[in-house]
């Protein structure tokens, strides 16, 4: 099926983590460079799962729903496919969080962030219920949908995810990590997939280093 390109583009991070992520940043970088039309929004995500939700809803409620797409890895890939249902867009997801709710319990209490350890954040049992009401039990239009999925995620189990993006568009690696490291061999596909043409620039043409 033959889409439009991509207009419109939201980055969504993952747990504990933030803008800084290296994906977002590479994926930043080449749009700036190749793309610079397209609308890029990658906020630095609420803690709490509800206001999470408010806020990417918020940011997104004038955006056309035919050439938006939203980006989620980990974390950001489960809020991603909850608001491409929400919403009727296309979503690319990476290392989703197929069960946050089941899988984020444990962290209930304090948590350091990623890219700023020296700041803590409390996750609470509510967090935990407001990620399990946002669950999507199964994507209407598998479609609109792409996926990444590592089999070396050492946090997340690939035939989980594949399962739930079944029918959907699947780049299963054979190696890599839930971070996907190797981002860069992957980008000119998510490129392609959202309808941005590669050709203009390389990884490698962006000088930049993994973090």
């Amino acid at each position: 099926m033959t889409r439009p390109p991509v207009t419109h583009l939201l980055y969504l991070h993952g747990f504990r983590s933030s803008p800084q992520s290296f994906k977002a940043q590479r994926l930043q970088a080449w749009l700036q460079a190749h793309r610079p039309a397209v609308v890029w929004c990658c906020p630095q995500l609420p803690t709490a799962p509800a206001a999470a939700w408010a806020l990417m809803q918020a940011l997104t409620a004038d955006w056309p729903t035919q050439t938006m797409a939203v980006l989620g890895s980990s974390l950001g890939g489960f809020y991603a496919t909850a608001l491409a249902e929400a919403r009727g867009c296309r979503a690319l997801v990476m290392n989703p969080a197929v069960e946050a709710a089941r899988d984020l319990a444990g962290y209930v209490g304090e948590v350091t962030q990623y890219h700023r350890p020296e700041e803590r954040f409390e996750f609470r049992c509510e967090d935990v219920e407001a990620l399990r009401q946002l669950r999507v039990p199964a994507i209407s239009r598998p479609e609109r949908y792409a996926a990444i999925i590592a089999k070396g995620d050492e946090l997340l189990d690939w035939r989980e995810m594949s399962a739930r993006y079944a029918g959907a568009s699947i780049r299963l690696l054979e190696g890599s990590d839930h971070a996907l490291s190797d981002f860069d061999d992957h980008l000119p596909w998510l490129l392609q997939w959202l309808g941005l043409d590669a050709s203009a620039g390389s990884p490698a043409a962006m000088g930049q280093s993994g973090g």
